[in-house]
Protein backbone atom coordinates (compact mmCIF):
# COMPACT_ATOMS: atom_id res chain seq x y z
CA UNK A 1 0.00 0.00 0.00
CA UNK A 2 1.76 3.54 -1.30
CA UNK A 3 1.50 6.87 0.85
CA UNK A 4 1.45 9.82 -0.58
CA UNK A 5 3.19 12.05 1.99
CA UNK A 6 3.18 15.22 -0.59
CA UNK A 7 0.03 16.79 1.21
CA UNK A 8 0.82 16.15 4.96
CA UNK A 9 4.27 17.66 4.06
CA UNK A 10 3.06 20.79 2.53
CA UNK A 11 1.08 21.45 5.78
CA UNK A 12 3.74 20.88 7.83
CA UNK A 13 5.16 23.70 5.81
CA UNK A 14 2.95 26.00 5.75
CA UNK A 15 2.31 25.70 9.40
CA UNK A 16 6.24 26.10 10.03
CA UNK A 17 5.80 29.33 7.53
CA UNK A 18 3.40 30.68 9.59
CA UNK A 19 5.03 30.00 13.47
CA UNK A 20 7.95 31.72 10.93
CA UNK A 21 5.95 34.64 10.05
CA UNK A 22 4.28 34.93 13.55
CA UNK A 23 7.62 35.00 15.07
CA UNK A 24 9.18 37.56 12.57
CA UNK A 25 6.09 39.76 13.12
CA UNK A 26 6.63 39.55 16.86
CA UNK A 27 10.11 40.70 16.75
CA UNK A 28 9.37 43.32 14.58
CA UNK A 29 6.46 44.65 17.23
CA UNK A 30 8.79 44.01 20.21
CA UNK A 31 11.60 46.01 18.53
CA UNK A 32 9.14 49.19 17.68
CA UNK A 33 7.69 49.45 21.34
CA UNK A 34 11.53 49.34 21.93
CA UNK A 35 12.18 51.78 19.90
CA UNK A 36 9.10 53.89 21.40
CA UNK A 37 10.50 53.60 25.12
CA UNK A 38 14.10 53.59 25.11
CA UNK A 39 16.00 56.33 25.18
CA UNK A 40 20.01 56.77 24.41
CA UNK A 41 22.45 59.73 25.08
CA UNK A 42 26.20 58.97 24.35
CA UNK A 43 28.57 61.84 25.35
CA UNK A 44 32.72 61.45 24.01
CA UNK A 45 35.17 64.14 25.60
CA UNK A 46 38.27 64.91 23.82
CA UNK A 47 40.61 62.49 25.07
CA UNK A 48 38.77 59.63 23.57
CA UNK A 49 37.02 58.74 26.50
CA UNK A 50 32.85 58.66 26.04
CA UNK A 51 29.98 57.70 28.44
CA UNK A 52 26.48 55.91 27.08
CA UNK A 53 23.16 55.76 29.33
CA UNK A 54 19.82 53.81 27.70
CA UNK A 55 17.00 54.47 29.23
CA UNK A 56 14.17 52.09 29.34
CA UNK A 57 10.81 53.17 30.48
CA UNK A 58 8.72 49.83 31.92
CA UNK A 59 5.30 50.97 30.34
CA UNK A 60 2.19 48.59 29.73
CA UNK A 61 2.97 48.67 26.72
CA UNK A 62 6.60 47.56 26.69
CA UNK A 63 5.51 44.99 29.38
CA UNK A 64 3.61 43.66 27.25
CA UNK A 65 5.09 43.57 24.02
CA UNK A 66 8.24 41.91 26.27
CA UNK A 67 6.05 39.16 27.42
CA UNK A 68 4.61 38.54 24.37
CA UNK A 69 8.18 37.88 22.79
CA UNK A 70 8.90 35.73 25.42
CA UNK A 71 5.73 33.72 25.02
CA UNK A 72 6.79 33.19 21.41
CA UNK A 73 10.17 32.07 21.94
CA UNK A 74 9.32 29.58 24.79
CA UNK A 75 5.85 28.50 23.07
CA UNK A 76 4.06 29.39 26.39
CA UNK A 77 0.47 28.51 27.08
CA UNK A 78 -1.50 31.22 28.25
CA UNK A 79 -1.71 30.16 31.55
CA UNK A 80 2.06 30.06 31.71
CA UNK A 81 2.23 33.30 30.09
CA UNK A 82 -0.15 34.87 33.26
CA UNK A 83 2.16 33.11 35.40
CA UNK A 84 5.42 34.45 34.10
CA UNK A 85 3.85 37.75 34.05
CA UNK A 86 2.69 37.79 37.76
CA UNK A 87 5.95 36.84 39.16
CA UNK A 88 7.75 39.19 36.41
CA UNK A 89 5.93 42.28 37.58
CA UNK A 90 5.70 41.20 41.39
CA UNK A 91 9.34 40.23 41.43
CA UNK A 92 10.21 44.04 39.98
CA UNK A 93 7.42 45.79 41.84
CA UNK A 94 5.80 47.43 39.50
CA UNK A 95 2.36 47.57 41.33
CA UNK A 96 4.11 50.17 43.71
CA UNK A 97 6.63 51.91 41.51
CA UNK A 98 7.38 53.50 38.40
CA UNK A 99 10.32 51.53 36.53
CA UNK A 100 13.44 52.02 34.28
CA UNK A 101 15.80 49.85 33.01
CA UNK A 102 19.20 51.52 32.54
CA UNK A 103 22.15 50.52 30.69
CA UNK A 104 25.62 52.66 30.85
CA UNK A 105 28.85 51.85 29.54
CA UNK A 106 31.97 54.26 30.72
CA UNK A 107 34.78 54.00 28.40
CA UNK A 108 37.45 56.60 30.06
CA UNK A 109 38.50 57.72 33.11
CA UNK A 110 36.73 55.60 36.27
CA UNK A 111 32.68 56.59 37.19
CA UNK A 112 32.18 57.13 40.90
CA UNK A 113 28.41 56.83 41.73
CA UNK A 114 27.81 56.82 45.06
CA UNK A 115 25.49 57.46 46.50
CA UNK A 116 23.74 56.59 42.83
CA UNK A 117 20.26 58.35 44.58
CA UNK A 118 21.76 61.63 44.41
CA UNK A 119 22.47 60.76 41.16
CA UNK A 120 18.81 60.80 39.78
CA UNK A 121 15.45 62.50 39.42
CA UNK A 122 12.23 62.21 38.38
CA UNK A 123 9.79 64.89 37.43
CA UNK A 124 6.83 63.60 37.10
CA UNK A 125 4.75 67.09 35.53
CA UNK A 126 5.85 69.58 37.94
CA UNK A 127 7.02 67.88 40.80
CA UNK A 128 10.70 66.18 41.17
CA UNK A 129 10.59 63.07 43.10
CA UNK A 130 13.53 60.62 44.53
CA UNK A 131 14.42 57.24 43.69
CA UNK A 132 12.38 54.88 46.25
CA UNK A 133 14.68 51.84 44.85
CA UNK A 134 17.62 51.19 42.57
CA UNK A 135 20.27 48.10 41.93
CA UNK A 136 22.90 48.48 44.36
CA UNK A 137 25.34 47.41 41.63
CA UNK A 138 25.27 51.72 40.39
CA UNK A 139 26.97 52.47 43.72
CA UNK A 140 30.63 50.99 42.39
CA UNK A 141 32.63 52.48 40.79
CA UNK A 142 31.91 52.06 36.98
CA UNK A 143 34.28 50.93 33.88
CA UNK A 144 32.94 48.91 30.99
CA UNK A 145 28.90 48.03 31.29
CA UNK A 146 26.76 47.64 33.64
CA UNK A 147 22.55 47.59 34.21
CA UNK A 148 20.13 47.24 36.13
CA UNK A 149 16.77 48.95 37.64
CA UNK A 150 15.68 52.37 39.22
CA UNK A 151 12.21 53.03 40.43
CA UNK A 152 9.97 55.97 41.29
CA UNK A 153 6.80 56.32 43.14
CA UNK A 154 3.56 55.42 41.24
CA UNK A 155 1.28 56.52 44.22
CA UNK A 156 1.22 59.28 46.20
CA UNK A 157 2.48 59.02 49.76
CA UNK A 158 -0.09 60.31 51.45
CA UNK A 159 -3.47 59.55 49.37
CA UNK A 160 -2.63 56.47 47.89
CA UNK A 161 -3.82 57.94 44.49
CA UNK A 162 -1.83 57.42 41.42
CA UNK A 163 0.81 60.44 40.44
CA UNK A 164 0.18 59.77 36.39
CA UNK A 165 -3.79 60.72 36.17
CA UNK A 166 -4.00 62.40 32.52
CA UNK A 167 -1.69 62.92 29.85
CA UNK A 168 1.95 64.47 31.35
CA UNK A 169 5.45 63.96 30.99
CA UNK A 170 7.64 61.80 32.72
CA UNK A 171 11.82 63.18 32.80
CA UNK A 172 14.43 61.52 34.02
CA UNK A 173 17.49 63.52 34.71
CA UNK A 174 20.64 62.19 35.80
CA UNK A 175 23.51 64.24 37.42
CA UNK A 176 26.35 65.54 35.61
CA UNK A 177 28.71 64.05 38.30
CA UNK A 178 27.63 60.25 37.44
CA UNK A 179 30.63 60.51 34.84
CA UNK A 180 33.99 62.30 34.60
CA UNK A 181 33.43 62.45 30.70
CA UNK A 182 30.35 64.44 31.00
CA UNK A 183 31.76 66.78 32.78
CA UNK A 184 29.10 67.96 35.03
CA UNK A 185 26.70 68.19 32.15
CA UNK A 186 22.83 66.97 33.04
CA UNK A 187 21.21 64.24 30.89
CA UNK A 188 17.87 64.07 30.25
CA UNK A 189 14.99 61.72 29.17
CA UNK A 190 11.98 62.51 28.42
CA UNK A 191 8.62 60.52 27.69
CA UNK A 192 5.43 61.86 26.95
CA UNK A 193 2.74 59.13 28.66
CA UNK A 194 -0.82 59.07 28.83
CA UNK A 195 -2.38 57.82 32.69
CA UNK A 196 -2.96 54.33 31.56
CA UNK A 197 1.06 54.18 29.94
CA UNK A 198 2.58 53.46 33.06
CA UNK A 199 -0.35 52.41 35.62
CA UNK A 200 1.48 48.13 35.10
CA UNK A 201 -2.17 47.74 34.20
CA UNK A 202 -1.35 45.20 31.96
CA UNK A 203 -3.83 42.81 30.27
CA UNK A 204 -4.91 39.64 31.84
CA UNK A 205 -5.19 38.16 35.19
CA UNK A 206 -1.75 38.80 36.50
CA UNK A 207 -2.52 42.80 36.25
CA UNK A 208 -5.85 41.87 38.74
CA UNK A 209 -3.75 39.69 40.95
CA UNK A 210 -1.01 42.29 41.50
CA UNK A 211 -3.71 44.85 42.42
CA UNK A 212 -5.29 42.86 44.88
CA UNK A 213 -1.61 42.87 46.20
CA UNK A 214 -1.44 46.17 46.24
CA UNK A 215 -4.63 46.95 47.84
CA UNK A 216 -4.40 44.37 50.53
CA UNK A 217 -1.34 46.40 51.74
CA UNK A 218 -2.72 49.66 50.98
CA UNK A 219 -5.78 48.21 53.53
CA UNK A 220 -3.42 46.59 55.85
CA UNK A 221 -1.68 50.59 56.15
CA UNK A 222 -5.02 52.21 56.19
CA UNK A 223 -5.88 50.04 59.22
CA UNK A 224 -2.78 50.70 61.19
CA UNK A 225 -3.05 54.39 60.58
CA UNK A 226 -6.67 54.58 61.88
CA UNK A 227 -5.96 52.04 64.92
CA UNK A 228 -3.69 55.18 65.52
CA UNK A 229 -6.18 57.81 64.96
CA UNK A 230 -8.17 56.17 67.56
CA UNK A 231 -5.48 55.94 70.25
CA UNK A 232 -4.84 59.74 69.61
CA UNK A 233 -8.57 59.98 70.02
CA UNK A 234 -9.57 58.41 72.88
CA UNK A 235 -6.69 59.96 74.80
CA UNK A 236 -8.48 63.00 73.43
CA UNK A 237 -11.33 62.02 74.65
CA UNK A 238 -10.00 61.49 78.13
CA UNK A 239 -8.27 64.71 78.08
CA UNK A 240 -11.76 66.61 78.04
CA UNK A 241 -13.12 64.43 80.26
CA UNK A 242 -10.80 65.54 82.88
CA UNK A 243 -10.71 68.81 81.82
CA UNK A 244 -14.66 68.72 82.03
CA UNK A 245 -14.84 67.39 85.17
CA UNK A 246 -11.64 69.91 86.99
CA UNK A 247 -14.11 72.84 85.71
CA UNK A 248 -17.33 71.28 87.53
CA UNK A 249 -15.25 70.88 90.62
CA UNK A 250 -13.87 74.16 90.71
CA UNK A 251 -17.36 75.82 89.98
CA UNK A 252 -18.89 73.50 92.88
CA UNK A 253 -16.54 74.91 95.67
Amino acid sequence: MKHNFRPIVLALIAVLLTMFCRSAESATNYETVMNRWSKTEEIKDNMGGAFTLKATLYTSEYIEALMQSEAEKNMWTSSELEDYKYNFLKGLNLDENIAVHIEMEELGPTAHMAPFNEMLAMWIGKTKYSTTDYDPRFNMPLQGKRDGMIYFPRFDEKTGKPLLNRKMSLRLVVNGAVSPVLNNRELRFTWDVQAEDTTGAVSGTAADRLEVDRLLRRMEKLNSEKANLESQLGAKNKEIEEVNARIEELQNR
